[in-house]
């Protein structure tokens, strides 16, 4: 049986204090296993954003336990979470975040220059890179700019920059959210054969047609887990 990455026992975020004070999260306990594809939904204000930000160790939780590949990061600091982002989470978010004025391929190396292990050199980082890109299909734009680009291509630079760490989870916040239909389309067919491939994937998405590429979906509702669901012909792969 597939081992958790992910595991989260009573999870709260409280912002502010007083009578001021706004519960993000209430009590969130789950399991998400290895070679999972986990899509996370709910309204505006349900506590997603909130509970992906705690998962891609960009913020702690208030109270309650966060184990990531069996290591409890529930009170890391902020240089130790940065350790963990950069060696263990590959993210992809809606807006791309890649460099401007920068070459796809050194977008892609960025991870393997941050991360604190230094035991890659320049060439194997740039190997590395180079391989990333040829996964996602841009073999032949290692030296386009952003603005070179289309969307679709930018967000598979994004994807081959998540990738390049070797990260035990995927998060996708939005991924198709900037692009058109067909666009979004083969980025989700690209995330769908990374999941084939072995890879964790916990996905943010509003829309339905996207979150129907999960095997799982989870939606949240005023802080809490309100249904957890196997997702129709999907959930066979499990």
């Amino acid at each position: 049986m597939n081992q958790p990455i992910i595991q989260t026992e009573n999870i709260t975020k409280v912002y502010g204090m007083g009578d001021a004070q706004v519960r993000a999260l209430d009590g969130v306990s789950l399991e998400i296993k290895v070679n999972e594809f986990v899509a996370i939904m709910g309204p505006s204000g349900s506590g997603k954003s909130t509970m992906m930000n705690i998962l891609g160790c960009l913020d702690r939780p208030t109270t309650g336990q966060y184990t990531l590949a069996g290591e409890d990061v529930s009170s890391f600091d902020k240089a130790e979470l940065a350790i963990i982002r950069n060696q263990r989470i590959g993210f992809v978010f809606q807006s791309y975040n890649l460099l401007p004025r920068t070459p796809a391929l050194e977008n892609v190396m960025l991870p393997l220059l941050y991360s604190r292990n230094g035991d890659l050199g320049e060439a194997e980082q740039y190997d590395k890179a180079l391989s990333a890109l040829e996964a996602v299909g841009l073999s032949d734009r290692v030296q386009h700019q952003p603005q070179e680009l289309s969307g679709g291509q930018a967000q598979r630079v994004a994807i081959a920059r998540a990738l390049v760490n070797d990260p035990v989870l995927i998060l996708a916040d939005e991924p198709t959210g900037n692009l058109d239909l067909k666009s979004g389309q083969e980025i989700m067919a690209l995330l769908s054969e990374l999941h084939q491939q072995g890879s964790t994937i916990v996905m943010v998405t509003h829309e339905d047609e996207i979150a129907a590429y999960a095997q799982r979906v989870i939606r949240f509702l005023d802080g809490r887990i309100d249904t957890d669901k196997l997702n129709g012909q999907r959930a066979e792969d499990r």
